[in-house]
């Protein structure tokens, strides 16, 4: 005897029912569905267009994408990071990227560079579904704005295109995030907090700021102390498994680099904080940008998640649930951190972004949900979501915009190719160019085996660069004497005297003894600021 099927549950009053009474299936996606799957597309999309343009897949387009892929290329040729050469940052992006290092002993450095850019993109366009799965029960309202978004945010899409940390820092949060959290509140299941720990441990391994939401969600748990210890252990076991093994090889580079130097870490300059504010903000996709319009948008992002907070408070009457507070106290912590010391990069944005998509998405659609239908008839729910997929598509074609209008990537690989011979023993501030060029690694004994000369004068010196005093501290001074004793190249990314030059600890012996045995090389085709020795090599500067 057959059983009559039991009813759907009922969506919460005011909520859209977006995925009740729909066909389930890969044919016929529900309306949640189409909208995560237009988002992935649309991110996905917008990425690929960026990577596609001129010079990009190939060619030089940042500092950090070479030093995680060539971390990755040491490490699966036997030389350890921490212990062979430093490397500032903890090892989850290495980690990721040693099936495309292994990759490259048949494809060459170039195209190895060019798969790690693509799943950097896939790793990017991955957060939107995950987002989606974290807020669909919330209607589409919330799925629009918080998947729109993370698919069309300027600096998270320019994030997404090259080998940084923050996409596959994003994605671990997220998976975290989705295991944690059931509905609105913390999941009851043991097993799944402790699984979601460990993907926020997994994140912490590729980036620390992964301490930001681990902190509020122990902090959501106090109540129930047994589920927090188990979440709490699942972050430390996601940590420590890829970390420890490469911390116990060398504990004192580790700590220096990866904790010390980032926390006591200046630069010959702040950022502006326009700067910062027109990141974060997502104004500096628009063109051209003041400093009104990011004062505008710093204002009015603010006043629009405290209204929509407020405003869904006063009319339910009942406090933010918990999904909400954590969005929120997270993306305050995180603004703090990224306003607070001297340097800032566009592409920590990407952390913020799916925070602060959660800030607005979650307490505007729960306002807009519980809103009073006016006398008029209009339903405040669809009036909001036809603004959010407005905003969306405005974002969309000023996005594609400016990646249509971006200029060509530099790519001196073919130059490089001319003149350096395979094999040869390369000193480069910048290994990007030597990755470009298939010429990263070097036959000859004792070539220098650095892959972030910034990295290095930073947790050596104790967070200084080599511009405002690393060349003084007699390690870094040893590490770049010997480097340059070996190389038969030195490969630079920009003229000694720019602001570029503070990756390698120029000292007035440096200097010497550069000009005396290296020669700039010239002739048509040939890459600037390259130099050859001329003679054998010597006895290297002074170190001490």
């Amino acid at each position: 005897m057959s059983q009559a099927p039991l009813p759907r549950a009922a969506a919460p009053p005011g909520q859209p029912a977006a995925d009740q009474d729909a066909p389930r299936g890969w044919r016929r996606l529900t309306p949640a569905g189409w909208v995560i799957a237009a988002a992935t597309a649309l991110a996905l999309g917008l990425r690929l267009l960026q990577i596609g343009s001129p010079g990009h897949l190939l060619g030089i387009t940042g500092y950090d994408d070479g030093v995680y892929l060539g971390a990755a290329l040491r490490l699966v040729h036997g030389v350890l990071p921490y212990r062979n050469f430093v490397l500032v940052q903890p090892p989850g992006v290495v980690l990721a990227m040693t099936p495309v290092a292994a990759l490259a002993k048949w494809t060459g450095t170039q195209l190895a560079m060019a798969v790690a850019r693509i799943l950097t993109a896939c790793a990017g366009a991955a957060a939107v579904p995950l987002a989606g799965r974290l807020v669909r029960h919330r209607g589409l309202l919330a799925l629009v704005i918080t998947c729109g978004l993370l698919a069309v945010f300027p600096d998270a899409v320019a994030a997404s295109v090259t080998v940084l940390q923050e996409p596959w820092l994003v994605l671990c949060c997220l998976a975290g995030a989705v295991a944690v959290f059931d509905g609105d509140h913390l999941t009851s299941s043991q097993k799944r907090l402790v699984w979601g720990g460990v993907a926020f441990g997994l994140a912490g391994a590729v980036k620390v700021w992964a301490v930001f939401p681990v902190i509020v969600i122990a902090v959501l748990l106090a109540r129930r102390p047994r589920q927090a210890a188990g979440y709490l252990a699942g972050a430390a076991a996601g940590f420590l498994v890829p970390v420890l093994p490469f911390a116990a090889l060398s504990p004192r580079i580790f700590v220096r680099g990866v904790i010390v130097a980032q926390l006591v870490r200046g630069d010959d300059a702040r950022i502006p904080v326009w700067t910062r504010l027109a990141s974060l903000t997502g104004v500096d996709g628009l063109s051209p940008v003041s400093n009104q319009t990011v004062l505008i948008a710093s204002i009015a992002i603010p006043v629009l998640i405290a209204a929509a907070y407020l405003g869904g408070w006063l009319v339910t009457h009942q406090p933010p649930p918990v999904l909400d507070t954590f969005a929120l106290v997270t993306a305050v912590l995180v603004v703090a951190a990224f306003m607070w010391p001297a340097d800032f990069y566009y592409h920590y944005t990407d952390f913020l972004v799916p925070f602060l998509a959660l800030c607005v998405a979650l307490p505007v659609a729960r306002l807009a949900a519980a809103w009073p239908r006016p006398a008029w008839g209009g339903s405040p729910l669809r009036i909001a979501l036809g603004l959010a997929v407005v905003l969306v598509a405005a974002m969309t074609v000023s996005q594609a915009i400016h990646e249509a209008t971006a200029r060509a990537s530099l790519n001196p690989a073919a130059a490089i190719d001319k003149v350096i011979p395979p094999g040869a023993c390369v000193l480069t501030d910048q290994v990007s160019f030597t990755i470009a060029a298939d010429r990263f690694f070097s036959d000859r004994p004792g070539c220098p085996q650095v892959v972030d000369g910034l990295g290095t004068d930073l947790a050596l010196s104790g967070g200084k660069n080599g511009v405002d005093g690393a060349g003084q501290v007699p390690a870094v001074r040893a590490v770049w004497s010997q480097a340059l004793r070996a190389a038969q190249y030195v490969l630079l990314s920009s003229q000694l005297d720019s602001t570029e030059a503070r990756r390698i600890a120029w000292t007035p012996s440096l200097r010497a003894y550069f000009f005396q045995h290296f020669r700039l090389v010239r002739g048509v085709g040939v890459p600037p600021n390259l130099y050859q020795r001329a003679g054998p090599a010597s006895a290297g500067p002074a170190s001490g």
